[in-house]
């Protein structure tokens, strides 16, 4: 019996023991299955909270990118309506582009820099007369002029290296230079009265302002090109437009050395600017070299020309919005200087995707509709609609980089992001984002074929 006793005790305790495991066990995956069961709550859960918090950057912004979207699209059917100028003026492509980003840049910051001196008390919305008000507005009429020069020579350089036909160097610049000063008429009024009414309405100018001065540039840029095309026709056979060329290069120059030996906001304003801005232009000339490379297909199909301004416009709009979003971050010390993207960059970064994935189905539409509305040939909805949304979404990784990276190292090496950021981000993005369009255009093309 003893052995009986001893075997049943053995079992017993294995029992006992399989028994105690399988409670754990059993506890053990409760637990888990609990916390797995809790994850679509939890991330439900800080969904709803990231929308809460951000409702109102969302609205704000996406009111902005809509009305620049309207801007662009007027700017685009323009563009659609020049093919024949375009084939009368080789090369005009390529300097248009740099033209519109360049208009962006310059009237952008001077935005960024009356709003920051509005708030810092140094200006009024009365705009009573200042040496900062008069520097500003100087800065703005003498890097026109500057860089409407640089763009001109950048395009025929441009053009001669990739061995593309072009017009004359005098062409170039009297076209490049009139438009600057037509459109520089038109933008610098608008730009003072949205810096006012966005501190008068307590708008956030990360999210409002600039792009709405970036917008008011795409839309003025382009009907001020087409007039002073019509003016170099008119004057082109004499030599108007060889005194025009010199005189515009003298203005430069002497602007140029006024604008480094006056003032001390001025010259900053100068020394900061210039090598940024040349930089953008170079940029945005490589933007109109590609649209050249694709002038045949471009040229076929008009409505393309359409969605080239809305496509760039929309693009340079968000990856400027954002970029003011994480400068602004940085130095109010909610974004941490890292080169690893942080939860507050992340959460910027989720605001543009979101932005990204309404926006560039959107512009499409517009495009398509935009282009019907005026006559112009277009290609099928459902195409217009494919090339924007594929080539913005392979875009958009891109712009959240250029952005982070470009915010962080102009941060840590102490440059004024109002001069540095957004002309570069901005400048950056456009012929990445004009390659892109052009692939989607040539996959969809040769898909329909």
């Amino acid at each position: 019996m003893k052995w009986t006793e001893k075997l049943l005790k053995i079992i017993g305790d294995i029992v006992h023991t399989i028994l105690d495991w399988m409670v754990k066990l059993a506890v053990l995956v409760s637990k888990r299955s609990l916390k797995i069961l809790k994850i679509p709550f939890i991330i439900s859960g800080k969904f709803t909270k990231f929308f809460r918090e951000v409702s109102r950057v969302l609205g704000e912004t996406f009111v902005a990118l809509f009305i620049c979207a309207i801007g662009d699209l007027i700017a685009g059917i323009v563009l659609s309506g020049m093919t024949n100028t375009l084939e009368i003026l080789p090369g005009l492509i390529v300097l248009i582009p740099g033209a519109i980003g360049m208009r962006g840049n310059i009237f952008g910051a001077l935005g960024s820099r009356l709003g920051s001196n509005l708030h810092i008390g140094t200006l009024t919305p009365e705009l009573k007369k200042s040496p900062v008000l008069n520097q500003n507005i100087i800065s703005a009429m003498i890097l026109t002029v500057i860089m409407s020069i640089f763009l001109a020579f950048a395009a025929k350089g441009f053009c001669i290296l990739l061995g593309f036909e072009s017009i004359s160097i005098v062409d170039f610049t009297v076209i490049s230079v009139l438009g600057g000063i037509f459109s520089g008429a038109l933008l610098l009024p608008a730009t003072i009265l949205i810096s006012i009414k966005s501190y008068e309405n307590g708008w956030d100018p990360d999210n409002v302002t600039t792009p709405l001065i970036a917008a008011s540039g795409d839309l003025f840029t382009i009907p001020s090109i087409l007039l002073a095309v019509q003016i170099l026709l008119w004057i082109r056979n004499g030599y108007a437009d060889t005194i025009l060329f010199v005189i515009f290069i003298i203005i430069g120059i002497v602007g140029f050395l006024y604008g480094i030996n006056r003032g001390v906001h001025l010259k900053k304003i100068m020394v900061h600017s210039t090598p940024t801005l040349f930089l953008s232009s170079l940029f945005g000339t490589t933007a109109g070299t590609i649209l050249n490379g694709s002038f045949s297909t471009i040229l076929s199909n008009p409505s393309i020309l359409a969605l080239v301004p809305l496509f760039s416009g929309e693009s340079g709009d968000l990856v400027s919005i954002l970029g003011a979003r994480l400068s602004s971050g940085l130095h109010i010390g909610s974004i941490e200087s890292s080169l690893r993207p942080t939860e507050g960059a992340l959460r910027n970064f989720a605001i543009i995707i979101i932005l990204a994935i309404i926006i560039y189905p959107l512009i499409g539409i517009l495009a398509y509709f935009g282009s019907l509305a005026v006559g112009v040939e277009s290609l099928e909805l459902a195409k217009m609609v494919f090339i924007s949304t594929s080539a913005g979404l392979m875009l958009t990784p891109i712009m959240l980089l250029i952005a982070f990276y470009l915010n962080t190292f102009s941060y840590r090496k102490g440059l004024d992001p109002d001069n540095i950021v957004i002309p570069l981000s901005t400048s950056i993005t456009d012929p990445v984002a004009n390659t892109f369009l052009v692939m989607m255009v040539i996959f969809t093309l040769g898909v329909a074929v």
